[in-house]
């Protein structure tokens, strides 16, 4: 079985490697789009075109499914893809907004995510269908991608952009950009003994071994 993995850089290897370590037994095709990085601020129609041809080429390889490993993409593409290409199953990511709002005792989560994520439709009906009683900070998480695909993220610009959602009581942070998780370790440390950290995963194996059958 061939499982293609999509994401605009570096960030959705981590969720390759968890699909990796899940199904040894499959082949997994991670894909970028590295010529049109970074997506954060781009537009849905911009990212449109660079895309296309990519999926175009998992289909040419006969994968099974392909894992939308980009919240970006995620959140504003992924019904035009289905439309797109309804021969191939797509696994999409969702901001973790329903989950978090379960799990808050403080009633303040908050969400780590591109411009584009958050300014998408599907992010404000996740917000309104599962948060309307909570509140939801957005730290300013706009260039962290492109700096996480540089190397060059530090301890430092992480708390100065997380800290002031903490001291305003989230007790959950959801990462709701793949890139990020390769920063999950120092953002647990930040957060320890205030916030829990969410990603999606071991969510995300769930879903593609149920569209495989497994």
């Amino acid at each position: 079985m061939k499982i293609g993995v999509f994401d605009s850089g570096i960030g959705g290897l981590s969720v390759a490697n968890a699909i990796e370590k899940a199904l040894p037994q499959a082949e997994v095709i991670f894909v970028t789009d590295k010529a049109n990085f970074p997506y954060a601020t781009k537009s849905p129609e911009q990212i449109w075109q660079g895309i296309i041809p990519i999926f175009e080429g998992l289909i040419e390889q006969q994968v099974d499914v392909i894992v939308v490993a980009c919240n970006t993409v995620s959140t504003t593409l992924s019904g035009h893809l289905r439309d797109r290409f309804p021969i191939i199953p797509l696994v999409a990511l969702d901001p973790m907004v329903k989950p978090a709002a379960l799990e808050t005792k403080s009633g303040i989560i908050a969400v780590c995510a591109t411009p584009t994520t958050l300014a998408s439709q599907r992010y404000a009906d996740l917000k309104q269908e599962f948060a309307s009683d909570i509140t939801v900070l957005e730290p300013d998480c706009s260039d962290w991608s492109y700096l996480i695909e540089n190397n060059q993220m530090n301890e430092a610009k992480i708390q100065k952009d997380i800290a002031p959602a903490l001291e305003a009581g989230a007790d959950v942070v959801v990462l709701a950009c793949t890139h990020y998780h390769w920063i999950e370790n120092e953002i647990k440390e930040l957060s320890a003994g205030r916030a829990q950290v969410m990603q999606p995963e071991s969510t995300i194996v769930e879903q593609v071994k149920r569209v495989l059958g497994l």
